[in-house]
């Protein structure tokens, strides 16, 4: 069960095995409401179907039947579409107007791939997956006529990548390597714009972060829908208990890994745990008491603990015998979920992992119909917050 990159990329490799081609389409810049944001990728192989999605169903079919009669030439191409009701819609150069009412323009970057002209990005987007090191990518999404850039052309950053991707202007290289490197120091994206005396270049400074790590302690039977739904988030997961009957690789085949480790002293899963959402629920007092304390010694991105409040406070209040110093301390959600009331493991796994995501976004998990403000926070990605920068570069 693959989703998300990591289905995009078993894609890739299938179509490499065949020498295949395909189109990869890619969500560059949202106006308004849109249900995916930029950066969103479909693969459209010449023979099969598509993976991945760019909307929430709306563009997927029409992207598809289009996609390699609009990349005929082999140059990369930008096409928009409205989802805009047809009575509202005044973008007359939009690709087509779907009447959906959902007031979006969606600009869609639409890029040939094949064994003899590969497109580095997806190379990158492996790289990223592989090394668990984050990347940047710069996009040339607009130029005007007979600039020394074109649609399509990009810059890279990443640990691994030794040879250096250049833009054709070199003035507007060392511009654009600056706002990237900046991109990828600030962990977001950023829709940018440079302009001359003969135009405007807008490019996508895109942050490309590694695969999102789940490490659950505890490997009961409220640890399988955990799994089985984080990996539709395309999450990479590992299953830890102290109890050999339980930490059986059969018992987790959606997991990436399952181990069992002994729940005593010395503990040395810091490498595993640090930046990862972490779940603690052995059902187990001592193995919980063993992992929560030396979690809470770490730097992971989020920690849950199972079970009732009073329980998780007579916990921390042994460890703190213990243990002065807990710099995790702040990132300790107890009881681990939201409050949706259900009791089974499968609705337990759901408010746990809606947690989770709220708190990776910085949000509380509240009802979107009390929400006042726009379902998605402004960012530069939108046109509204375009950054411009204005340069006079060399002719």
């Amino acid at each position: 069960m693959l989703s998300g990159t990591s289905a995009l990329l078993g894609a890739l490799r299938a179509l490499e095995h065949d020498n295949g081609q395909a189109v990869l389409a890619t969500v560059v810049k949202v106006e308004g409401s849109a249900y995916r944001r930029p950066g969103a990728r479909m693969l459209i192989p010449l023979y099969g179907g598509t993976v991945g999605t760019i909307s929430g169903g709306c563009l997927e079919s029409e992207v598809a039947k289009k996609a390699w009669w609009l990349t005929d030439g082999g140059d990369a191409v930008v096409r928009r579409y409205s989802t805009a009701t047809e009575d509202d819609d005044d973008d007359q150069d939009a690709a087509l107007t779907f009447g959906l009412g959902c007031n979006g323009t969606v600009h869609v970057l639409l890029e040939r791939h094949s064994a003899e002209q590969p497109l580095a990005v997806l190379d990158l987007l492996r790289r990223v997956r592989e090394s668990g090191q984050a990347g940047a990518v710069a996009t040339v999404i607009g130029s005007y006529r007979n600039a020394r850039v074109r649609v399509g052309e990009r810059l890279y950053l990443h640990p691994a990548l030794t040879d250096r991707s250049r833009l054709l202007d070199p003035a507007l290289d060392a511009e654009v390597r600056a706002d990237l490197q900046q991109s990828l120091s600030q962990r977001r994206s950023s829709l940018r714009s440079y302009r001359d005396e003969r135009g405007e270049i807008e490019v996508f400074c895109e942050y490309l972060a590694p695969q999102r790590r789940l490490v659950i302690f505890g490997a009961g039977h409220d640890a399988q829908p955990l799994t089985h739904m984080a990996k539709l988030l395309d999450w990479h997961v590992t299953v830890v208990d102290g109890r050999a009957h339980f930490a059986r690789a059969e018992r987790f085949p959606d997991a990436d890994a399952v181990l069992q480790v002994d729940a005593r002293p010395p503990y040395d899963l810091h490498a595993l745990t640090d930046g990862a959402l972490v779940a603690i629920m052995s059902h187990s007092y001592s193995q919980d008491r063993h992992w929560l304390g030396h979690v809470l010694q770490g730097s992971p991105a989020y920690i849950g603990q199972l079970g009732p409040r009073d329980r998780t406070e007579r916990l921390l209040g042994e460890i703190s015998q213990n243990t002065r110093q807990l710099p995790a301390l702040d990132r300790l959600h107890y009881p681990i979920g939201l409050d949706i009331g259900g009791d089974t493991p499968e609705s337990v796994a759901t408010a746990i992992l809606a947690e989770m995501t709220a708190a990776l976004n910085q949000r509380d998990g509240g009802m979107l119909k009390h929400r006042q403000a726009a379902i998605h926070t402004p960012t530069p990605l939108d046109c509204s917050e375009i950054e411009t920068t204005t340069r006079l570069t060399a002719s």
